[in-house]
């Protein structure tokens, strides 16, 4: 009995053994996978959802790792710390592959990455806060305010990492001096030899594979992920010169379709621009529900100020007022500074500045031409025998003077020898109180021109 038991033993003990072995085996068969995201060309707020995305797909694939393959000048630092945070709260091993450059934004990335491995010959640092001007004058200093929050975010994201904090303070602010490494009044940028000197890097490496036997995976499958189409449709909405043209062609279109009757190619072209504008900040998590709705409130006053109350008072100056403010509030992130607020700010009332101008010409002017009749829908009706005559009641004012009771816009009311009478202007804006004059009657709608002279003749 006691024979049979060791057998069994033996037997068991060797069917784990291969058990193990097999495994063992199947484990080699199978190469462990490194996701491969390249960092490259302008930091903006498009890139921030892509590098989440990759890090997630990694995630439930069971990477290894993913590395960031990084050769950029830097970009936004609201965009650079929303990829930080994802880098700090990632559940896998992450490798920064310095190649050939990362610079301001470009270097918290990296810092924020487990593993820091750089390309001989490369750089990181030289991070000064600065916002973006006029094209002509360059790029503008921000405030010391703005500086100490970017410093201390590289401070953090080093100690975080285990790396040297003076030095990544040292990045960002010339201010700080660092004995043997960098004077006062000079901004740090390091080369790799420097950047693995002073513990900044881990590794130097000439190639991706070897950056990744450096931090110890051989062997690995490189799995290449691009942004998909969706997430480069974001960035390029989200373009700083871009969502300025969306929203001046939006505004322009609303302009031109509430200073028109029916509604037509202008208010399709307004609304598709400000739907696109809101859209692309949605997904990259700058415009939410309240701005939308702050957005939709100054619309709504707008109309009201334009179609229902005359003049121009408090709902029209509260719309305008909304309407900024959503769409400022939709082109800044978080820890945006005062400056890059006003920015902002100043970018957006610009847009709405180039919208009022281009709708002021393109409504004295581009009604009278073809494509101008083609693109404002006319909810009138012509003259002459294929559309009807016109009632007897409305051709007696042909002629006749009075004054406009009510803005025209183009519709309103005119006060024509004591009567009230619905009356349409012939594309111009006319305002309370005007002298005008009947200059013809089509169909069911009497237009009238504003008269200029007041002592100008019945024949003129």
């Amino acid at each position: 009995m006691g024979v049979c038991q060791r057998w069994f033993g033996n037997l068991l003990l060797l069917a784990v053994g291969l058990l193990c072995a097999a495994g063992a085996s199947l484990a080699q068969e199978q190469p462990r996978v490194v996701y491969v995201a390249p960092i490259e060309d302008i930091i903006d707020l498009g890139l921030a959802p892509y590098v989440q995305r990759v890090l997630d797909e990694a995630a439930a694939a069971g990477a290894a790792a993913v590395v960031l393959e990084i050769n950029t000048f830097g970009g936004r630092v609201d965009a650079a710390v929303q990829i930080r945070d994802a880098l700090l709260n990632a559940k896998l091993p992450t490798v920064a592959f310095v190649n050939r450059r990362a610079i301001s934004a470009g270097a918290l990335i990296s810092l924020a990455a487990q593993h820091l491995v750089m390309a001989p010959g490369a750089t990181i640092g030289a991070a000064a806060p600065v916002h973006a001007g006029d094209p002509a004058g360059g790029a503008q200093t921000v405030s010391e305010k703005t500086v100490s929050y970017v410093r201390k975010e590289f401070r953090a994201t080093a100690e975080s990492r285990k790396r040297p904090a003076l030095i990544a303070e040292a990045m960002v602010d010339a201010d700080v001096a660092i004995r043997g490494v960098i004077e006062k009044g000079k901004l740090l940028t390091l080369t790799t030899d420097e950047a693995l000197k002073h513990k900044v890097a881990e590794h130097r490496a000439d190639t991706l594979e070897a950056a990744l036997e450096r931090v110890g995976i051989r062997g690995a499958e490189l799995r290449r992920v691009a942004p998909n189409w969706a997430e480069n449709v974001v960035r390029f909405l989200t373009h700083p010169v871009l969502s300025s043209l969306l929203v001046t062609l939006g505004m322009l279109g609303i302009i031109i379709e509430l200073r028109s009757p029916g509604f037509g190619v202008a208010g399709a072209i307004g609304v598709g621009s400000l739907a696109a504008f809101f859209w692309g900040h949605w997904i990259v998590q700058l415009a939410g529900w309240g701005e939308l709705l702050l957005a939709l409130a100054g619309v709504v006053l707008l109309v009201l100020e334009f179609l229902v109350i005359p003049g121009f008072g408090i709902a029209g100056i509260l719309g305008i007022l909304a309407l900024v403010g959503a769409l400022v509030m939709s082109v800044v992130g978080a820890g945006a500074t005062p400056e890059f607020f006003m920015f902002a700010a100043g970018r957006i009332v610009f847009s709405l500045l180039v919208a009022l101008l281009a709708s002021f010409f393109l409504l004295r002017f581009l009604p009278r031409t073809p494509f101008g009749r083609w693109l404002i829908l006319d909810a009138g009706l012509g003259a002459g025998h294929e559309y009807g005559s016109a009632p007897e009641s409305d051709l007696q004012w042909l002629g006749r003077r009075g004054r406009t009771s009510s803005p025209l816009r183009p519709a309103g009311i005119a006060d024509i020898e004591g009567v009230r009478v619905d009356v349409v202007s012939e594309g111009d804006l006319i305002e309370p109180g005007t002298p005008v004059e009947v200059t013809r009657v089509d169909g069911n709608r009497i237009v009238v021109r504003q008269i200029t002279n007041a002592n100008e003749k019945e024949d003129a």
